[in-house]
């Protein structure tokens, strides 16, 4: 530029600049740096609950409406209000709850995107997964890792519904999403069922048995178990501030996460126990499955959520939060924690203050 040039000149050579390089697919990046590069996250997602007794009814309606196999997953998206239109419980996971009937059958088949289960409600359901059936009850965290086989079907009485979460959104940022369907009905069960839990699952492993770059080999973790878990230690272990008494559901021939994407934990927090103030990056879905509390949410529009078993509740990335467990509270939660972990970005502060 000429020496002291007139602000209108600056103008309009920058106009005919940018429209220039426009042209040519290219965009300064000191227009869009700030937008991109922020002090802290900048996140769309809401915290947002949704009541399982109140949505119980439309659930359950849902099975009038459409069958399984016209469906082929009769399930009613969690969509949270700051992604409309997105489909998703927060930016990286969608999350749903799925409905199957007394005597009905889901087809089988297998995707690239991962999945979980977390069981509401069921009395004779089971879900299959390559080739060896679990039968699902309340509280059982179940996995269907990547590009496996599954089904799930209905032996029993009533219905049955569990929270699915997906990291689908992470196969869709990377182009990667696959889904293919089984020929027949359902794929062939091969294994007696609980087969990979002692196979894998009871401090010994098959001679020969090589890691793989997946899943845990485990697809299934009973609530029962779990809940023994926390009951034996919650008296003979020191609180976490933020956390209360916090166990992650790992991939036990490696110990770290029971799936490479997504994470899963369950908590106690004792009657009376107020957590310590905190927020990390991992937006996480929450579903208590004993006890009531309060969320404290400062700064956000919904600055609170009582919580109650099977009410299901979002917190965003960098969402500073709090429960106060009204009475003994046993909480699932799940986060793309691993995948941020693995990427190097994952982050927490502890206190208001990050001390």
């Amino acid at each position: 530029m000429s020496a002291n040039p007139r602000p209108e000149d600056i103008e309009a050579r920058r106009s005919e600049y940018y429209a220039r390089v426009g042209e040519q697919q290219l965009i300064p990046l000191w227009l869009f740096f700030k937008d991109w590069f922020t002090r802290k996250p900048h996140v769309n997602s809401r915290p947002y609950a949704w009541s399982y007794r109140a949505l119980r009814e439309t659930i359950i309606e849902s099975a009038s409406i459409v069958d399984p196999v016209e469906a082929e997953r009769r399930v009613l998206a969690l969509e949270n209000p700051g992604l409309p239109g997105r489909h998703l419980a927060t930016e990286s996971l969608y999350a749903g709850l799925q409905l199957i009937m007394p005597g009905e059958i889901a087809p089988s088949h297998r995707h690239t995107p991962a999945a979980l289960r977390f069981v509401i409600e069921s009395d004779g359901a089971y879900t299959s997964v390559n080739g060896e059936r679990t039968y699902m009850k309340p509280g059982d965290f179940i996995i269907t890792p990547s590009w496996t086989w599954h089904g799930h079907g209905h032996e029993g009485d009533g219905p049955t519904v569990w929270l699915d979460v997906l990291d689908v959104a992470m196969t869709h940022l990377f182009n990667a999403t696959f889904t293919e369907h089984y020929p027949e009905h359902r794929s062939p069960e091969q294994t007696e069922p609980l087969d990979t839990l002692y196979r894998y699952g009871m401090n010994m492993l098959p001679v020969g048995y090589e890691r793989g770059q997946g899943a845990s080999p485990i697809f299934s973790y009973p609530y029962e178990r779990t809940r023994e878990v926390l009951g034996r230690l919650k008296d003979h272990s020191e609180l976490d501030p933020c956390h209360g008494l916090k166990m992650q559901y790992v991939d036990p021939t490696t110990g770290g996460p029971a799936m490479p994407t997504i994470s899963a934990f369950m908590q106690l927090l004792p009657a009376g126990f107020t957590t310590d103030s905190y927020k990390t990056t991992a937006g996480t879905i929450y579903c208590p499955v004993e006890g009531t509390g309060t969320v404290e949410l400062p700064g956000a529009e919904t600055p609170a959520i009582e919580y109650e078993p099977w009410h299901i509740f979002v917190i965003p990335s960098w969402q500073e939060f709090r429960i106060t467990a009204d009475s003994e509270s046993t909480i699932f939660s799940t986060s793309d924690q691993a995948a941020q972990t693995k990427l190097g970005i994952w982050r927490e502060q502890r206190g208001p203050d990050g001390a």
